[in-house]
């Protein structure tokens, strides 16, 4: 589909002035989720406030977020420089790489943000029992078949046909959504109905039990934030089996530009988000950029 839409000089003539604005805007983008995304994976290991096998999901989240700025974005440019300079012998060729990293990474971000629902829940539920079934081994087991089942589907996904690959495409996009959904509400009502007990038999907790819940509570915050910013950012590209049946035209490439800029937009959003909302990280990647600029 992308082919379509970029690598025909009848629907690209009149958009090359959008195609420049994109393609700047999206080099600004790849160097803010590089270099975002580079001081969250080094401010990661100093939280003490995180269980290893939470730290390692989000990890695999950072670790996506800085391939999306340091390959998709780069390649994407490329191809709109490429339309712009009318090099169409290659276009279709880097159009395919683009697609296909695009969608083996974005594919890895909802796994993970599936999978960190599910963690946060286990959390909950299992509580003593919780370190000894969620292991950090499982955990970078689980991450590893993230990353190949996603580069597998992606790579297959160029010999299939594109309405095929864009209905297995929902299916995984509706099982990672519904399954953050079920949990955050999982989550929402045990919570609600822990607080409802404390008050009911006006119980004090300790200390200790206070600041657990607090700290969980929190780390739920951070992962709903990360969730409802990638939903906000790939919103648009859900209109792809629209795009795909109708007319390619010039107006519906720009507007699949500016999708797959939003898009990109996430991988920039996602280091501010660990900075507001986890204090040991805001504060590692605050001394490490003063080591930066103190060398």
């Amino acid at each position: 589909m992308i082919e379509q839409l970029y690598c025909s000089p009848d629907i690209t003539t009149g958009i090359h002035g959008h195609l420049i604005f994109i393609s700047a805007l999206n080099t600004f983008l790849s160097i803010t989720a590089l270099l975002g995304n580079a001081l969250i994976l080094v401010a990661l290991p100093k939280s003490s406030s995180l269980h290893p096998p939470s730290k390692c999901l989000l990890r695999c989240l950072a670790t996506t977020d800085l391939c999306a700025g340091l390959i998709v974005g780069p390649l994407y440019v490329t191809l709109l420089v490429i339309v712009v300079n009318e090099h169409w012998n290659i276009c279709s060729r880097v159009a395919v790489a683009v697609s296909t990293a695009g969608r083996s990474l974005s594919t890895v971000s909802l796994l993970t943000l599936a999978a960190i629902s599910v963690d946060r829940l286990l959390a909950l539920l299992l509580g003593l029992r919780y370190k000894h079934v969620v292991t950090l081994k499982r955990v970078y087991l689980i991450t590893i078949t993230f990353y190949v089942a996603s580069i597998a589907f992606s790579t297959a996904s160029i010999y299939w046909n594109s309405l095929i690959g864009s209905g297995y495409a929902i299916i995984v996009i509706l099982l990672c959504l519904v399954t953050s959904v079920f949990c955050y509400s999982k989550i929402f009502f045990n919570l609600r109905h822990h607080q409802n007990q404390v008050q009911d038999h006006v119980q004090q907790p300790n200390q200790a039990n206070q600041l657990n819940i607090a700290r969980y509570r929190k780390a739920v915050s951070t992962a709903l934030w990360l969730q409802f910013v990638l939903v906000v950012c790939y919103l648009p590209l859900l209109s792809k089996p629209l795009v795909i049946h109708s007319e390619p035209s010039s107006s519906v490439s720009v507007a699949w530009s500016y999708a797959i800029t939003l898009a990109s937009l996430n991988s920039s959003l996602n280091p501010i988000l660990y900075c507001w909302k986890i204090d040991e990280v805001r504060e590692a990647v605050k001394d490490t950029i003063r080591q930066v600029l103190c060398c």
